[in-house]
């Protein structure tokens, strides 16, 4: 049996039909595809975000407006989907936009969860932006600089609350009393 040439083959392929088997094949290829798509792209943005960390726990401790930034177009509309589920997407916002493109002078409570890599290019944003006052809660990976006012959960649930001073170089305030809470969140002993 002799090698068929490319072109014969090829012309061989188009003039075939798919059978069963065929078919089957090809559903297989498209889903394992799908399916690697998923774990290498979206699966880790999905997997990343605690569920006490949303947008929508601010809004129910009455933090309001309550409005989320994720460069995510998955996890945005996964977001608004959680929202619309628990019957408060009218008053919580989620946006496709650049949280570092976004001016965050008018943010009185601000809760983050980015990578630790980025976390002291983020104490300068919030510094330089925040009002006076402002809360900010880092989930999973405290600020490097910053001295919470509060901690939260154990794990990878922990939770750090900080105070943005004015007059304090980069946001730091005076350590307080470690069984500070956030307001709204339920009391445990800082850990």
């Amino acid at each position: 049996m002799e090698p068929d040439e490319p072109g014969e083959a090829l012309t061989e392929l188009r003039e075939r039909r798919l059978g069963a088997l065929g078919l089957l094949q090809a559903a297989a290829g498209s889903g394992l595809a799908a399916y690697a798509v998923w774990v290498l792209l979206l699966q880790p943005g999905f997997r990343a975000v605690p569920l006490r960390l949303q947008v929508l726990a601010a809004h129910r401790c009455g933090l309001r407006p309550a409005l989320g930034y994720e460069l995510n177009p998955w996890l945005v509309g996964l977001a608004r989907l959680h929202a619309w589920r628990a019957g408060c997407a009218g008053s919580v916002r989620f946006c496709c936009q650049d949280l570092w493109k976004v001016n965050l002078r008018d943010c009185h409570n601000v809760s983050v969860f980015l990578a630790p890599s980025v976390l002291p290019l983020l104490e300068d944003k919030l510094q330089a932006e925040l009002p006076e006052g402002a809360r900010v809660v880092s989930g999973r990976f405290p600020l490097p600089t910053w001295q919470p006012v509060a901690v939260l959960g154990e794990g990878l649930d922990r939770v750090w609350a900080y105070d943005v001073h004015s007059g304090s170089p980069a946001g730091q305030v005076p350590p307080g009393p470690s069984s500070a809470s956030v307001p709204g969140a339920p009391t445990s002993p800082a850990g």
